[in-house]
């Protein structure tokens, strides 16, 4: 096992990462932008290094200053979290080019499934259902494209290659604007992400969001822990989260989770994963994997009892997973509620300092967040302050805790979105569970309407 580990992060993840370290008896490295040097993770560490100013392109995202920080702390291994260069193939190999282990999957494997076309081939060939759509990339051949959108049948989705978070894409209804919109994302694309490969895929029109979370040590073992309900969702952005998710087959899940865990040891998989998959009328079809621990991780640690990030490190470590699949049990219910310093509604950014903070407690309430009383956000990360997560017996019972701990939970100098997760927690169909991706956008228009 390691000694000392750097976590490339910041935030909440950074000290959930190092809680799991401590819990480990590993030693931890804290890097931090100038901003950030008060920080609590900062503070905990056993020892921290400024890694450059507050702008990410010039610290968390600053190649150079983080191999040396590894370098002057004697570290030997780096955690990326998620976000920054969590998924970035030329970090991974300069990481391990530098003597140190990159705590995720092999640069080989975040290369092949960063680029989606590649991914999407490889879930193919492993089984894993995917969204009908173009063999591949699409060529230079026009006509082709006409062909190939009427044989999908319209709405079909153009999508660039390299893309993520909703960047990158752009439905089309007809065969008028077909050539023109592949045309504008191809040139997106390569702008926006160096890439101007695109495919196209049938666009489903009220799909869910589930994922399956994937955890493979390099021995070719591989299980799956159950999926997620991502579907609350404002511009492909995650609101909510809950597992499992409302409504599905146990059989169901068994049979998508056992295809996905069978891909991970058909390409060699080594880490924690999430396979993304839309979901609609009983159909799963998969659209993209994250080769990193995800945001949306303790709702699966709390339903199945496996702290997610301490097995991340044991497989770098180059252990052997300790348990089968046969020994993953589900237990009731999570959902999380992502805690963000933004105007609840508009979701305009509400940098400052937090003049009164108290998180909430009680039975199956667990508060990830790097926040306290005094705490600054900076305009210059992701507005996420923390997560929210209630687990109970049922889903009713984890919504009721739910419910209890955001009407407990204080957060006053800066607005947040509490006041929107309030609202969702009453709202018709976030109680019945089963929404599509395209519900929350829809109830936000009509209450601007």
């Amino acid at each position: 096992m390691f000694e000392k580990i750097l976590i490339a992060n910041r935030g909440e993840i950074a000290l959930r990462i190092q809680r799991a370290c401590r819990e480990m008896g590993i030693k931890t490295v804290a890097v931090h932008s100038e901003a950030d040097a008060e920080a609590k993770y900062v503070r905990l560490a056993d020892e921290s290094v400024c890694i450059g100013p507050a702008p990410s392109a010039k610290s968390y995202l600053n190649v150079p200053a983080l191999i040396a920080a590894a370098e002057v702390t004697d570290t030997e291994a780096i955690h990326p979290g998620y976000g920054f260069l969590s998924e970035n193939a030329d970090f991974a190999e300069r990481v391990e080019q530098s003597g140190f282990v990159f705590i995720g999957p092999r640069p080989d494997t975040i290369r092949l499934m960063g680029d989606k076309v590649s991914a999407k081939d490889a879930m193919k060939a492993a089984g894993v259902p995917c969204v009908p759509g173009s063999e591949g990339a699409l060529g230079e051949d026009t006509d082709e494209w006409l062909r190939l959108a009427n044989d999908i049948g319209y709405p079909i989705i153009i999508k660039a290659s390299g893309g993520g978070g909703g960047r990158g894409m752009r439905v089309v209804h007809t065969d008028a604007a077909l050539i023109q919109s592949v045309q504008m994302t191809q040139n997106e694309a390569g702008a926006a992400f160096n890439n101007p490969t695109v495919y196209m895929e049938k666009y489903l029109q009220n799909p869910r969001h589930i994922e399956f979370q994937i955890l493979a040590d390099e021995h070719g073992n591989a299980v799956h822990l159950g999926e997620r309900d991502c579907s609350m969702q404002r511009r492909h952005q995650k609101i909510l989260e809950e597992a499992p998710a409302p409504g599905l087959e146990v059989k169901l899940r068994n049979k998508i989770g056992e295809r996905c865990a069978e891909a991970c040891r058909k390409i060699g998989y080594r880490g924690a994963g999430t396979f993304e998959f839309l979901y609609e009328d009983g159909e799963f079809y998969f659209i993209e994997m994250n080769t990193r621990v995800q945001v949306e991780h303790p709702v699966t640690e709390l339903i199945t009892g496996i702290d997610i990030v301490q097995e991340t490190i044991r497989i770098a470590a180059g252990e052997k997973l300790s348990f089968k699949q046969k020994d993953i049990q589900f237990r009731g219910h999570a959902i999380e509620c992502r805690i963000n310093a933004e105007d609840p509604y508009t979701f305009v950014p509400s940098p400052g300092r937090v003049t009164i903070y108290h998180a909430p407690g009680g039975p199956g309430i667990r508060v990830d967040s790097h926040v306290f009383q005094n705490y600054y956000v900076s305009p210059h990360y992701d507005s996420m302050i923390g997560k929210l997560i209630a687990h109970g017996a049922s889903r009713e019972q984890a919504m009721a805790r739910m419910r209890i701990a955001l009407s407990e939970m204080i957060v006053e100098g800066i607005k947040t979105s509490i006041p929107l997760h309030q609202e969702l927690l009453t709202d018709a169909g976030v109680l019945q569970g089963g929404m599509s991706i395209h519900y929350l956008e829809q109830k936000l228009a009509a209450k601007k309407g």
